[in-house]
């Protein structure tokens, strides 16, 4: 198996498959309404639709970084704003998380073999994530959906019990 397959299995299963885990990051997103989506529960840093963004933003700069770009803060912001609360507006964050996932699929599965072991064009910053190979900045990402997503589920918990 080369290394896209791999890397394009692991973020598949981790969105939308069968996780080790626990629920895939989708189905976790799916069951939350507009209303929790919006609500910040009492000493929350953010609220579900600000967790969303970020992802969204960060695929967005992981997809900059392999098409050759600098490495830096999402051009959207670390964490972006999610305005007034509406049903719609959740809808297209959900959509947009969605579609910007296929479009690294569909990179993951064309970047050249021999670069995934490159250096990408930056020095080391933990913060940025910077200073890495493609092959640890698109796992670093999958680990950064992972995580989130356990955000995610746990504060969907809270806004029900609310």
């Amino acid at each position: 198996m080369t290394t896209s397959e791999k890397l394009q299995h692991e973020l598949q299963k981790v969105l939308s498959g069968d996780p080790w885990y626990g629920n895939p990051v989708y189905q976790i997103i799916e069951q939350v309404s507009f209303e929790a989506a919006f609500e910040k529960p009492q000493h929350a840093a953010h609220n579900i639709a600000e967790i969303v963004l970020h992802m969204l933003a960060w695929t967005e700069e992981v997809l900059d970084r392999m098409n050759g770009m600098d490495a830096g803060v999402p051009s959207s912001g670390d964490w972006p704003p999610t305005g007034n609360p509406e049903e719609q507006k959740w809808q297209n964050y959900v959509n947009d998380l969605k579609l910007v996932n296929v479009n690294l699929l569909g990179l993951i599965q064309s970047f050249p073999e021999e670069k995934w072991s490159e250096l990408i064009n930056s020095e080391r910053n933990r913060e940025l994530g910077s200073g890495v190979t493609y092959e640890e900045l698109v796992n670093g990402l999958i680990q950064h959906h992972i995580y989130h997503a356990g955000q995610i589920a746990v504060l969907r918990r809270i806004t029900q019990i609310i």
